[in-house]
């Protein structure tokens, strides 16, 4: 497997903490729909992990397929390692 540099760990990392947060969120709002601070919040998650895997993209490549991700030029997909791996 390709290795990568310590910075590619560590923001995969940030944007898997924040995706953790709004999993949490998520759960909590769905028992407590008129909480305003946890929506607040829930949408201020949501736009720092928008940003996060903007940076990373442009950095590493597509974090995900299927449309869900943009893709430069050459069409990079098949290259190592894939998020999952790491």
């Amino acid at each position: 497997m390709k290795s990568m540099p310590q910075e590619y760990y560590q923001k995969l990392e940030d944007i898997q903490a924040i995706d953790f947060v709004l999993v949490e969120l998520t759960l909590y709002l769905d028992t407590h729909p008129d909480d305003t601070q946890a929506l607040q919040q829930f949408n201020a998650y949501v736009q720092h992990s928008k940003m996060l895997k903007q940076e990373f993209e442009s950095l590493y490549g597509p974090l995900q397929q299927y449309g869900n991700s943009y893709t430069g030029y050459p069409w990079s997909w098949n290259e190592q390692p894939w998020p999952w791996e790491v």
